[in-house]
């Protein structure tokens, strides 16, 4: 069992844990994830590493609250226990030897941007980090951003916060602006990271997109982050959750994520009753 050492609420659906766990803190990397179980009868889900502090020996976790066990997740406080935390799990993001990059995220995808972000600034690599939401009142990790990058582009779709538009808009700017990029890192919803790599596409610039948000079980058994990678299937847990964006089939990969929006959303709704039964003061979002 791992002691939750910090909540924070980012926005009104998105949540922050800081989590005591010393085993995976020593050996996570960006781009990795972990699989938890929030209680004894919860549910197992991957859950990417936003952050981590070896000495300290903690992992930070962001989570949307969409279904049923993230809800239970929410529940708990600082003090409290999550029942199971292993990891780190996956392929850590490959950031030796590159010196400009522009790491471009959306909406909760940023909490998987900012790591990458980071240790490529740590690294002594320029880094534009581009970062899009729907409004100001979505925003998350703003600050940590501007702080870990050579330069940072605020997008939004009905300009509340930075420039209106999307961040495809401020990447294709920067392009033809004259930066060039050793490489693009793209995570955030499908649709984004399917734009994203069509317009990179254009330019010959080599782009790394995370599948991370189709992962289900974390362990390859499940099937449901099956993808189609340059004409071949792969796992997005144990083969990534990072692919070469060009190769990708999106469509596929969007088409298999919606067959489970009706359950999340149930599964959701029965952990609401059955949560508010026993913390009638604690309403579901």
């Amino acid at each position: 069992m791992n002691r939750i050492l910090r909540k924070e609420r980012l926005n009104s659906s998105v949540t922050l844990m800081e989590v005591d766990a010393p085993l995976v803190a020593r050996k996570a990397e960006p781009g990795q994830f972990i699989i938890l179980r929030a209680d004894e009868d919860g549910e197992r889900i991957p859950l990417t590493v936003a952050d981590f502090d070896r000495e300290k020996g903690s992992v930070t976790i962001i989570f949307q609250i969409v279904g049923g066990t993230t809800k239970r997740l929410d529940m708990l406080n600082e003090g409290d226990y999550i029942r199971d935390f292993a990891g780190p799990l996956g392929r850590a993001t490959h950031t030796e030897g590159l010196k400009k990059v522009a790491v471009v995220g959306g909406g909760v995808g940023c909490a998987i941007a900012y790591p990458v972000t980071k240790k490529l600034f740590e690294q002594g690599a320029e880094v534009h980090a581009i970062a899009g939401f729907r409004s100001h009142d979505l925003v998350i990790l703003e600050n940590e951003f501007a702080a870990h990058s050579t330069r940072f582009l605020r997008m939004s779709d009905d300009g509340s916060w930075g420039e209106k538009g999307l961040v495809t808009d401020a990447l294709r700017g920067l392009i033809e602006a004259g930066e060039r990029y050793d490489e693009v890192i793209t995570i955030g919803p499908l649709p984004m990271m399917k734009f994203v790599c069509l317009l990179t596409k254009e330019y010959g610039i080599k782009t790394i997109a995370s599948m991370n948000p189709i992962m289900i079980d974390g362990t390859g058994m499940c099937g449901g982050c099956r993808l189609t990678v340059g004409g071949e299937t792969k796992f997005a847990c144990v083969d990534g959750p990072e692919f070469d964006g060009h190769l990708i089939d999106f469509d596929e990969a969007a088409s298999r994520g919606r067959m489970y929006a009706g359950f999340e959303r149930h599964a959701y709704e029965e952990a609401c009753r059955l949560l508010n039964a026993k913390e009638a003061s604690e309403p579901c979002l």
